[in-house]
């Protein structure tokens, strides 16, 4: 990649988080953090990234500005509203970033995540325009009807369970989600395979897991003991 291409972030975080019960994953403690603190500060301090927008919900905005103040996050340059689905909330974003060749989308609710990753998602990314993390799936995985009746076994090596970050040049991904109208996807790299992209998979990290319940959140404090951060 070019020095002089400009790299943005849109992290979304916007979620309603229902799974986690009482209380909000995004603002739950990591470590002493909020988990979005930990994921905006690492692309804060990544070097290749210009330029940082927060997509939150509507109840976490104060909060969020509060800790940009509070961080330093000098990068984050806008910490806006998100929408009704996921891709609303990443169009929101996508659509603050300014003078950006590439964008990093990632979920706010993957704490874990490195600059390592990130930046190994902007080499993949160089090939075709689009990349995502990715890792092997290692359990056998079946095809069923609304029967509860197997339809067929995939051959495992093949599958592969999708993670964020997902890089893409700013104007791949944002012609896509203008040409996908009313269809819902539940990853960015869908709406850019959906527009006839190719997207390439680079290895993500088994320790990149999305907080979705008060169990993983445990597992992520095991974890970040484990790499003493």
């Amino acid at each position: 990649m070019h020095s002089q291409q400009k790299v943005g972030a849109v992290i979304v975080a916007a979620g309603s988080g229902e799974r986690m019960g009482r209380g909000d994953k995004l603002m739950a403690l990591l470590g002493g953090e909020p988990v979005i603190a930990r994921v905006a500060s690492t692309f804060q301090n990544c070097k290749l990234i210009s330029q940082i927008v927060l997509v939150l919900s509507e109840a976490n905005l104060e909060r969020g500005k509060q800790l940009a103040i509070a961080h330093g996050w000098s990068k984050v340059s806008d910490i806006c509203p998100g929408g009704r689905r996921r891709q609303d909330s990443v169009v929101s974003g996508l659509n603050r970033l300014k003078d950006c060749d590439w964008v990093v989308v990632h979920d706010g609710a993957r704490p874990l995540v490195t600059e390592d990753l990130i930046c190994r998602g902007l080499s993949a990314a160089e090939a075709t325009g689009a990349a995502a993390a990715a890792m092997p799936v290692t359990d056998t995985i079946k095809v069923a009807g609304d029967d509860m009746l197997i339809r067929k076994t995939p051959p495992r090596r093949k599958l592969w369970a999708v993670q964020t970050p997902q890089v893409f040049r700013l104007a791949t991904i944002t012609s896509a989600y203008r040409h996908i109208e009313d269809n819902e996807v539940t990853d960015d790299a869908a709406a850019v395979e959906q527009s006839g992209h190719q997207v390439k998979l680079y290895m993500g990290a088994y320790d990149n897991i999305k907080i979705t319940t008060p169990s993983d959140l445990a597992l992520a404090e095991v974890l970040l003991g484990k790499h003493g951060r």
